[in-house]
């Protein structure tokens, strides 16, 4: 599948940069190496079984974490282990139990305080500039 020229990634890192999870992917795929042409031809053209997994799941924990909106420590502190598929993301969001409350709003806190910290930075940097050019 690869030539001696070409670079290649193991499957395990293709599926990484295509928010897939990589066990839930057929296995001629899991036993292949892909070359970045492949890797390309992967999102401009993804196959059906590709279109589904991104569709339905199971979803890795980053994406399961970014769909619910917390960090991937958070769902860990939630009991979130393992893969979860579209309609149990679907069923957590619409009766949220109280660790995804809790871990949103703290999300959302850390969020806001990063935020902060890069204007209050910005801040700084351009009254260097401003005053490095008086």
């Amino acid at each position: 599948m690869t030539s001696a020229n070409s670079q290649s990634m193991k499957p395990a890192t293709v599926a990484k940069k295509l928010g897939i999870y990589l066990p839930a992917t057929p296995q001629e795929f899991q036993d292949s190496t892909i070359t970045r042409a492949e890797f390309a031809e992967l999102q401009a053209n993804p196959p059906e079984w590709l279109a589904e997994l991104r569709r339905n799941g199971p979803h890795p924990r980053p994406v399961v974490a970014q769909k619910l909106n917390v960090s991937i420590s958070g769902l860990a502190r939630g009991g979130i282990e393992d893969a979860l598929t579209t309609a149990e993301i679907t069923a957590l969001l619409q009766a949220p139990p109280q660790w995804l409350v809790t871990e949103r709003a703290t999300h959302a806190a850390v969020r806001a305080q990063a935020q902060r910290v890069k204007e209050e930075s910005a801040k700084k940097e351009a009254k260097r500039a401003r005053a490095s050019a008086e």
